[in-house]
């Protein structure tokens, strides 16, 4: 049997009742990355000193913090495949699970026995709830060669097409993520990124930018 490759998927890292996964069917329409940096009023006293090396450079840098990195993913939902497929959960219930799998993405659970992440809606239910702590759930974005650890912290839908009872069949995510930092999948990634600039330098035609920033600080000085 032929292995079947998925565009993308978010997967919940953690034990939970029930387990999340949303699996993309489609490439998303969009995704995009963010990250910012914020500078500090610089300190006089630095600003003077200024820099004239790449070892002297970091001074005026102190204090500034990097911000967390964020991402927009635009996913479409569409049953329309599996339903031409005579898929019966396609048919009936279209691509309410999906949307309903979003939507608690963004819910805040609880723990209880054995670790075990419970709905915080669900919580007087759980018969030995030992934790009533609400928090949310981290999650894996597999997309490409990236592995990122993420919260899920906003999730729109826009449903467009419905069957007869209102059931949608067709609809658009809008997933807000916030990449968490300092674990495992994320070093991973920022060597594999590290290895990746260095095949870029492969297509950066060094002697140009070199003698380009020679130019120009030759040019400055006189």
């Amino acid at each position: 049997m032929a292995i079947k490759f998925t565009k993308g998927i978010l997967v919940e890292y953690t034990l939970s009742i029930p387990p999340l996964i949303l699996q993309f069917e489609f490439n998303p329409e969009n995704i995009s990355y963010s990250r910012s940096v914020n500078i500090p009023k610089p300190d006089p006293y630095v600003s003077r000193l200024g820099f004239c090396s790449p070892q002297e450079a970091s001074r005026v840098s102190q204090g500034a913090i990097a911000q967390k990195e964020k991402m927009t993913v635009k996913v479409l939902l569409d049953a329309t495949d599996r339903m031409n497929n005579d898929d019966f959960f396609a048919r009936t219930l279209g691509v309410q699970p999906e949307i309903d799998t979003a939507r608690l993405m963004v819910e805040p659970k609880v723990q209880g026995p054995g670790g075990v992440q419970v709905l915080a809606s669900l919580a007087a239910l759980a018969p030995r709830a030992i934790d009533k702590k609400r928090n949310v759930s981290v999650y894996l974005f597999l997309w490409g060669l990236n592995v990122w650890p993420v919260f899920v912290t906003n999730v729109n839908v826009e449903e467009t097409h419905h069957f007869s009872n209102l059931v949608p069949y067709r609809a658009k995510l809008d997933l807000s993520l916030e990449v968490i930092e300092n674990n495992a999948f994320y070093q991973a990634g920022d060597v594999r990124r590290i290895l990746s600039s260095v095949i870029n330098l492969t297509n950066v035609d060094v002697l140009s930018v070199l003698a380009s920033l020679a130019t120009a600080t030759t040019g400055g000085l006189l």
